[in-house]
C-alpha cells in the first residue's frame, strides 16, 4: 500500500490511515478526502474483501464521493469514509468496535462515521463509547439521527419523480415502471414510496426472499437478480453496491433513466459518457442518495454546538435534492455535457479544487 498514490482513485486524498489492532483482530482503513467545508464525514462498511486493494479502492472512492454529497447537499462538513475489513465468515465483535471507535478518537475530530454497508445502529452505540465523533445515534422522536435509510429513501423517491419529470414529461408516477436492484433498508423504501404512487415495479434482492416479500407486500413483481439489468423500464434504480455501470451493465440497460441510491455506481468516470450517448438520463449517485448523510449529519452538528435537533430541518433539505438535479440536468442540457460531469464540475469548485 505505499504506493497508493499511484491508484486512479487517489485523488488528493488529505490522509489516508491503516489501523491494525492485534489485540481485537481489527484491521479497517479511514480515508478522508477533504476537511475544506468542515470535519470529514460518512460512513464505515464493514465487509469481507477477497482481495485488500479492493477494500483500498472502495475507501478512496467513498471518501471521494462522500465530499462530493456532503458539498453538494449544502452541508458544513468534509468528506470521508472507513471501511472495516471482515474475515470470509463476516465476524464482528465488541472489542472491534471499541478499537475501531479509538481510531476514530486518535484523529481529534477529523473524521466523523456513521453507519453504511453492514453496520447497524447498535454499532454506533458502541463506537459512541469510545468517541463522541459519530453519528446515526438512536433518536427521539422529532429529532434528527436514527437509521439513516428512510432518509436516503425518501431524498431518491423525490429524485426518481423529478427524473421522470425531466426525461419522460410525467408528473405522476401511476403506470411507471421501475426496476429496483437491491431490496435493503433503502431499496425497500424506495420501492414501497413509489408502490403508493402506483408505480409499477420490478425487484430483485440478492437475498431472493426478501425480493419476493416485497414483490407480495407492493404488487410488484420479483426477478432473479441475475435478470434486474435486462428488464424494460423506465428508470433503473440500482440500490446495492456500487460498480455496476460498466460496459457489460449499461449494454444491458433497457431504461431511459438511472436513479438510485447505491454509492459509486459508474465503474469509471467514462462510463457516464455512455450512459449520456445511449441517451440514458442520469441522476448523480451522491446528489439523489444524500438524505441518509442529510438526517445523520444535522443531528451531529446539533450536538456539537449543544442544541436540540430538527427533523423539520432534515426533511427540509432533503426535499431541496431534487432542485439540485434540475440544476444539474438543465446545466448538462444547455452544455450539451454528460450530468456526472456537471456534478463533479460543481462538487470541485465547492470544496475549493476547481
Amino acid at each position: 500500500m505505499s504506493a497508493i498514490w499511484t491508484e486512479a482513485d487517489w485523488d488528493d486524498h488529505e490522509l489516508v490511515e491503516v489501523v491494525h489492532d492485534r489485540a481485537s483482530g481489527l484491521t479497517a482503513i479511514i480515508a478522508l478526502h477533504s476537511t475544506h467545508l468542515g470535519p470529514a464525514a460518512g460512513g464505515t462498511r464493514f465487509w469481507h474483501y477477497a482481495d485488500p486493494a479492493g477494500a483500498m479502492r472502495d475507501a478512496l472512492r467513498l471518501s471521494r464521493g462522500m465530499s462530493f454529497k456532503n458539498a453538494m447537499a449544502g452541508l458544513p462538513i468534509g468528506g470521508g469514509k472507513a471501511v472495516v475489513l471482515l474475515d470470509k465468515n463476516g465476524k464482528k465483535t465488541r472489542a472491534m468496535l471499541s478499537a475501531f471507535g479509538d481510531a476514530v478518537e486518535a484523529l481529534n475530530g477529523r473524521y466523523v462515521t456513521a453507519e453504511d454497508v453492514g453496520a447497524s445502529e447498535a454499532d454506533m452505540v458502541a463506537i459512541a463509547e469510545r468517541t463522541a465523533h459519530v453519528c446515526g445515534l438512536p433518536a427521539a422522536e422529532g429529532d434528527a439521527g436514527g437509521n439513516p435509510g428512510p432518509f436516503t429513501a425518501m431524498g431518491i423517491y423525490l429524485g426518481i419523480k423529478a427524473a421522470v419529470a425531466h426525461k419522460l414529461g410525467k408528473d405522476a408516477m401511476q403506470g411507471v415502471r421501475v426496476a429496483v436492484q437491491g431490496c435493503g433498508s433503502v431499496g425497500g423504501g424506495v420501492a414501497r414510496l413509489l408502490a403508493k404512487d402506483g408505480a409499477d415495479l420490478v425487484l430483485a434482492d440478492i437475498d431472493a426472499g426478501r425480493a419476493q416479500a416485497l414483490a407480495s407486500e407492493t404488487g410488484g413483481k420479483a426477478v432473479a437478480v441475475e435478470q434486474i439489468l435486462n428488464t424494460a423500464c423506465d428508470v433503473f434504480s440500482p440500490n446495492a453496491l456500487g460498480a455496476i455501470l460498466n460496459d457489460e451493465g449499461i449494454a444491458r440497460l433497457d431504461c431511459a433513466i438511472v436513479a438510485g441510491g447505491a454509492n459509486n455506481q459508474l465503474a469509471r468516470r467514462e462510463h457516464g459518457r455512455l450512459l449520456d450517448d445511449r441517451g440514458i438520463l442520469y441522476a448523480p449517485d451522491y446528489v439523489i442518495n444524500a438524505g441518509g448523510i442529510i438526517n445523520v449529519s444535522m443531528e451531529y452538528i446539533s450536538r456539537q454546538r449543544g442544541e436540540a435537533s430538527d427533523i423539520n430541518e432534515v426533511r427540509k433539505r432533503i426535499a431541496q435534492i431534487p432542485g439540485r438535479l434540475q440544476q444539474i440536468w438543465e446545466t448538462s442540457d444547455a452544455e450539451s455535457r454528460p450530468p456526472h460531469e456537471v456534478a463533479d464540475a460543481m462538487a470541485m469548485e465547492l470544496i475549493g479544487r476547481g
